[in-house]
């Protein structure tokens, strides 16, 4: 009888500590727009979570990866099926701009980080409020429009017509681009806008075209940011075309077509990395990032929003060891907040978009050294130094 209590006992401490041992692995919850319009974002993210480190700081680290198609309802859907019943410990995700708004609420209620790849500054300006638990990896469109307008002054563009997403991506940019054309004179003579899922955008570019503008930028993301460029050189538009950092992949290229030759944009340094100087922070991640990306998926297949999720595991990475020095258990909130709070102390991270330094300020930490002007030439990505 008691060599069975004993053997019992056993048991059930065999069973508590397996149990222990399995809470105690760190969980990332990752949720990307796999399908719908911005799936030429979210694709490579899928691709690239499926690359992030299983081990971080001698700690097992699990992945669970889940497709929003794009739409914001479903991504909150999946963030609150990630830390309600998953239980992670952070959230990368979304791909689009108008989902990750949507997520910030539910981070900051259930006070868990969030890593977002969507670029607007909305998502982490001001740091307030539920902000204080959403950090991103794409550059500011105040930093990536500051460069643009660079360009344009020294293209001596005076006038510009602009057309862009009718959500939060292209409003965002508007502003910023506005506010940066204004300070060096440049007018903005006619603006636009049209829905991701339009197939056609006839009237606008039709207005566009009326204004005479210099050129036009268009503030879209993905194969959806080709429709309007496609149009304008359609109705004889000889002007130049800009586009913004949300185009920056080889599936624009592919879309856009002979229609994108010329066009310039902003975009981070990992889209041309082997044109990049030596000296460069970004080149030496950028190309082992392209190097395990291309192995796995072919040459030419990299994405620079697929680094956006690459860099994101650079940032848990960096974080990680600072968030455990407490003592803090994975899957507990205390764990959650220490990892949280180690976001914040990130200081010159070297990642594929450029170096990170984070603050209780700042949480997107990324400066000038995160962008570089690229233009179209023969159908491929061309640096402009």
């Amino acid at each position: 009888m008691q060599a069975t209590s004993t053997f019992r006992l056993a048991v059930l401490a065999a069973a508590l500590m397996g149990a222990s041992l399995a809470h105690a692995q760190i969980k990332v919850g990752v949720t990307v727009s796999s399908t719908g319009p911005a799936a030429s974002l979210g694709i490579p993210e899928r691709n690239t979570a499926a690359m992030l480190p299983t081990e971080i700081a001698g700690q097992k680290v699990q992945y669970i990866v889940l497709d929003d198609a794009t739409d914001t309802t479903q991504a909150v859907r999946n963030m609150r099926k990630l830390v309600t019943e998953d239980k992670v410990d952070i959230v990368f995700g979304t791909s689009a701009t108008p989902g990750s708004l949507a997520m910030i609420d539910v981070a900051g209620d259930e006070k868990v980080p969030m890593i977002t790849v969507a670029a607007n500054a909305r998502l982490v300006q001001p740091v307030e409020g539920n902000r204080t638990w959403v950090f991103k990896t794409p550059q500011n469109d105040s930093l990536m429009a500051s460069a643009l307008v660079e360009t344009m002054v020294k293209d001596k563009v005076k006038t510009v017509g602009f057309i862009g997403f009718a959500d939060a991506y292209g409003q965002g940019w508007l502003e910023e681009f506005s506010a940066a054309a204004k300070k060096q004179g440049i007018e903005i003579v006619a603006t636009e806008s049209y829905a991701r899922p339009d197939t056609s955008v006839t009237g606008q570019v039709l207005k566009l075209v009326a204004a005479r503008p210099d050129a036009v930028l268009v503030a879209g993301a993905g194969t959806p940011a080709a429709l309007p460029q496609r149009e304008l050189r359609s109705r004889g538009f000889k002007g130049g075309i800009y586009q913004t950092h949300g185009v920056a992949n080889n599936d624009f290229l592919r879309v856009v077509g002979a229609d994108g030759e010329g066009t310039k944009l902003p975009a981070g340094p990992v889209l041309v990395a082997t044109q990049l100087p030596d000296d460069h922070p970004a080149k030496k991640p950028s190309l082992d990032y392209i190097q395990k990306y291309e192995a796995a998926h072919g040459a030419g297949s990299v994405s620079t929003f697929g680094a956006h999720m690459w860099d994101a595991g650079l940032l848990l990475s960096a974080a990680l060891p600072e968030a455990l020095k407490g003592g803090a258990k994975p899957g507990t909130p205390e764990f959650r907040k220490a990892l949280r709070d180690a976001l914040e102390t990130v200081k010159e991270v070297p990642a594929t978009h450029g170096v990170f330094t984070m603050s209780a300020s700042d949480h997107a930490g990324l400066d000038e050294r995160a962008r570089v002007m690229v233009q179209i030439k023969d159908g491929k990505w061309v640096y402009l130094p």
